[in-house]
């Protein structure tokens, strides 16, 4: 089978089928749904891949919003690492995530594993609608769990950025913003979830749809890197700074740019939901 130090940040099915049942792989469901929270897991009910374990966005992957925070602040790292041990996961555990929507959701769970230091990780090659269309396998049964020990070592290079970070570092044109939503919200055209419509100052647009094929699955690395490249020149991968609404969907793009090898970019986890909580803030929208 393959080395399973070649994989990369995205998994082809066919390779997640062969090591369905390895001992030493976790599969992991993200699915959500933003306005109907238990909708994933009610899915996960009714079928998943098989040997796979479910983590819910809102009650595992982020913690409880405040007034100043985005909708999607970060776990407490020590309850997410209790749980992915539970799942079986340690140190040479390879973890491959998926959802429904292209990895939109997944991604986060990838962000969060690549930031407590665990590179094993990718996400399923266009999710479990793929797997399906591919005539793969799922089931309803629930997997044993088969606790292990998960040692968090939180990752330098993953680390977010703050919002006073954002405001100064692109005051000095230090870094590049990357905004992950669609045109229409970038634009401020059109806001169906915050109060505010509208993009930070300087932000370019990168829908994270432009990641992804027609059919849903991602383009090739080299594809990725010569678009990247071409909307980041001449700031360095480091330079580059992912925003979406509440730090979820910015991690698509975060993926994208580190399995094209454009490494290192990183993540403004409160986003435009915590940006617009102080009024003080600049924005850019469709008023003017």
């Amino acid at each position: 089978m393959t080395n399973m130090a070649t994989f990369t940040s995205v998994l082809a099915p066919a390779i997640a089928l062969a090591y369905l049942e390895h001992p030493e792989w976790v599969f992991i469901d993200c699915r959500f749904v933003l306005n109907e929270p238990e909708a994933g897991v009610l899915a996960y009910q009714r079928g998943h891949l098989p040997q796979a374990f479910y983590l819910h966005l809102n009650k595992d992957l982020s913690a409880t919003p405040s007034a100043q925070t985005g909708r999607h602040p970060l776990p407490n790292s020590i309850a997410l690492a209790k749980k992915l041990a539970s799942f079986g996961i340690n140190s040479a555990t390879q973890v491959v995530v998926y959802d429904d929507q292209q990895g939109t959701i997944a991604g986060r769970l990838w962000w969060l594993l690549r930031a407590l230091g665990h590179a094993r990780v990718a996400v399923l090659d266009g999710g479990l609608s793929y797997w399906q269309q591919l005539g793969y396998p799922v089931t309803t049964h629930l997997p044993k769990q088969k606790p292990a020990q998960f040692q968090a070592y939180l990752n330098a290079s993953w680390m977010t950025i703050s919002a006073r970070q954002v405001e100064n570092l692109s005051a000095q044109n230090k870094i590049l913003l990357l905004d992950a939503r669609s045109a229409e919200r970038y634009q401020g055209l059109h806001e169906p979830i915050d109060p505010i419509a509208g993009h930070l100052p300087k932000a370019l647009n990168r829908p994270v749809q432009m990641n992804l094929t027609a059919t849903g699955i991602f383009h090739t690395a080299d594809q990725l890197r010569a678009q990247f490249l071409a909307l980041s020149t001449p700031f360095s991968p480091a330079q580059v700074v992912h925003y979406c609404g509440s730090g979820v969907t910015a991690c698509h793009n975060i993926l994208a740019m580190e399995y094209a090898g454009l490494a290192q970019s990183r993540l403004y986890v409160g986003s435009w939901s915590e940006w617009i909580q102080d009024q003080n803030r600049m924005i850019v929208s469709a008023a003017g």
